[in-house]
């Protein structure tokens, strides 16, 4: 019994910082003084694009599957059951980002080319980051800004990649605040 209380109380104390990352993220989205650096939902097909495929045609591109469409719902509905309201909305114009940032439905959605994607820009890769860097520096909204593209830019910004659909939280110094996992399906 006490190895079984033991056990438990492990597992409780091991939860509690991923709840207090994430808590932390949503009170400074709610402040509107962060960035939420957001990875695309779930796209399938491993990482880049198909050979040929063409930036202007979705139907060349990964896309989002149903999961992805899902995943990127329930975490525009996890933003209004909060009510974080992004100043502004930045996408990477692949097609899989822009229709995680519209299925989230908080806002209208601005392509951006700086938040493109680092793995098939290769040639482009330290210009993105850079890019990305300045915007992120110079973020002085209203609100807090939302910033929907893919994990390797994520990874280049902060060090750290994020799943499918997570979003890392960070101040405009890029300073990570918390992490904000894609909410599980009720």
């Amino acid at each position: 019994m006490r190895a079984l209380f033991f056990c438990l109380l492990l597992s409780l104390l091991a939860a509690a910082p991923a709840t207090a990352n994430e808590a932390a993220a949503w009170a400074a989205l709610r402040t509107g003084n962060a960035i939420a650096l957001m990875r695309h939902a779930d796209a399938p097909g491993g990482f880049g694009d198909p050979e040929g495929f063409k930036l202007e045609d979705c139907a060349t591109q990964r896309n989002l599957s149903a999961n992805g469409r899902a995943e990127a719902v329930r975490v525009g509905a996890a933003f209004r059951e909060r009510g974080v309201k992004p100043a502004r909305i930045l996408s990477s114009p692949w097609c899989r980002c822009v229709d995680t940032a519209k299925l989230m439905d908080v806002g209208s959605v601005e392509i951006n080319n700086t938040f493109g994607n680092p793995v098939v820009w290769t040639d482009r890769r330290e210009a993105l980051a850079a890019g990305a860097k300045e915007r992120v520096h110079a973020w002085k909204g209203s609100g807090p800004l939302l910033v929907v593209t893919h994990g390797a830019l994520v990874a280049a910004l902060t060090g750290y990649n994020p799943a499918s659909g997570e979003i890392v939280v960070v101040d405009n110094m890029l300073k990570e605040i918390g992490r904000i996992p894609v909410p599980a399906a009720r």
